[in-house]
């Protein structure tokens, strides 16, 4: 599998985003909030995603840059098992990722969070469209 998360895997259409907020399902797993939706997307990629890290928390566009970068990095090694899955069932997911934690996190239990998260998203897209 490749392991590089290049800019088809960046969610950017607007509708697909509010279709998302408004019919998709939502998952916790501190220090992430994630809402994705099983959605028909414009590129060949099993999922696209939106990362984000709230101004009111991190007030500098420094702060927030960094922690969607090492958010970023957390999803794109451990990508592989939820690409797997999605691709053997045929679909394609808008995922939206939301940072809540009050302080940066070390990118090693960031990645170990982001697996959990995944794992989730697999159990419900497993029992909910089976």
């Amino acid at each position: 599998m490749n392991q590089q998360l290049g800019k088809e895997y960046k969610l950017c259409n607007k509708q697909l985003i509010d279709a998302l907020f408004d019919g998709g399902r939502s998952q916790k797993q501190y220090p992430f909030i994630v809402k994705y939706a099983v959605q028909e997307l414009k590129s060949n990629t099993p999922f696209q995603m939106v990362i984000a890290a709230p101004k009111r928390t991190f007030k500098t566009a420094v702060q927030r840059n960094r922690i969607k970068r090492i958010c970023r990095e957390a999803v794109r090694k451990n990508k592989t098992e939820l690409e797997s899955f999605l691709n053997d069932q045929n679909r394609q997911l808008g995922i939206f990722l939301l940072y809540t934690g009050k302080e940066e996190i070390l990118p090693a239990k960031l990645e170990q969070k982001t697996r959990v998260l995944f794992q989730k998203i697999i159990d419900d897209l497993q029992h909910n469209y089976a």
